[in-house]
């Protein structure tokens, strides 16, 4: 059965959007972006979002259309990714997934928990009282007010102890309440090709810190500083993209650019063990295919069109 979609995950810096780009080009395809900072219009240079180049070549699409400003969420995402997809559909091209955030490819092929929308005026009144407040402290408020999720966070992920306390003072419920209530993916019934590039461990680590290198001398830092200087909410997504809160503090001279720069390797590298731990451990359903090994697997399962 010819696949509706293609679905290439892998971890940061494992040559996903090459792969992507290669069999959109082979095959006729669009490239949708399933990558949670690349929706981002402010750091093209530092997420490595595909070239203008290299969007010239095939139909790109989700990529660099979200303002810094907005707190972008998997349910819209899962929205947006299916308009995409109809997109791809309608002009007869394959959509083709490519990106390294697994929450995304979850909610797309398993569904997303049927959370009821934070309002924003307790959005802010939450923020405003945990202002200041080091993120250990905010994981054992959470544990005294939601117990159940705190157990399943780190208490150094400041990002998603925030949401927890959101949605428990929006809603009085623990957030992993509503994980049993899910919402059908737009994938959830297709037939799909779908794999997980995967490069041996120190290759990871290796491109990781050597892109870094090249994207400060693509213009990263100038790319911060412009983002800098909006003054956004530090708490926003795009504020705590790796690599921009370490050039902030150099930028603020609190940092060398050598510690900003070990700093932004060292939470890539980071990032993609838990990438990679997240796949294995969620999504086991992703084949794990050597990046050398990778066209040759999908020209076997994605025919020509």
């Amino acid at each position: 059965m010819e696949p509706q979609a293609v679905l290439i995950a892998g971890p940061t810096a494992s040559g996903k959007s090459a792969l992507a780009l290669s069999l959109a080009e082979r095959v006729g395809g669009v490239v949708i972006d399933a990558d949670s900072m690349q929706v981002y219009r402010d750091l093209r240079v530092l997420t490595a979002r595909p070239s203008p180049e290299e969007e010239a070549r095939v139909p790109h699409d989700l990529y660099g259309f979200v303002d810094g400003a907005e707190n972008y969420s998997v349910a819209r995402y899962v929205e947006d990714a299916r308009a995409a997809i109809a997109r791809a559909r309608e002009t007869g091209r394959l959509p083709i997934l490519c990106g390294g955030t697994g929450l995304y490819f979850k909610a797309l092929t398993h569904g997303l928990s049927d959370i009821p929308p934070v309002p924003e005026a307790v959005r802010a009144r939450v923020r405003a009282a945990c202002e200041g407040i080091e993120t250990p402290a905010l994981h054992a408020r959470l544990a005294a007010q939601d117990p159940l999720a705190a157990a399943r966070l780190r208490p150094s992920d400041r990002l998603r102890v925030m949401r927890a306390l959101e949605v428990f003072a929006a809603t009085g419920r623990s957030l992993l309440s509503f994980h049993g209530e899910r919402v059908p993916g737009p994938l959830a019934d297709a037939p799909l090709v779908r794999l997980f590039l995967a490069p041996a461990r120190e290759s990871v680590r290796a491109r990781i810190d050597a892109r870094f290198l090249a994207m400060m001398e693509a213009g990263a830092l100038d790319e911060v500083r412009a983002l800098a200087a909006r003054g956004l909410d530090p708490m926003l997504p795009v504020m705590r993209a790796h690599g921009v809160p370490g050039l902030i503090a150099h930028l603020e001279g609190r940092a060398t650019i050598e510690e900003a720069i070990a700093r932004g390797q060292a939470d890539t590298r980071a990032y993609a063990k838990r990438q990679a731990t997240f796949f294995r451990n969620t999504l086991p359903e992703f084949p794990w295919i050597a990046p050398e090994a990778a066209e040759d697997w999908l020209r076997e399962r994605v025919g020509a069109r």
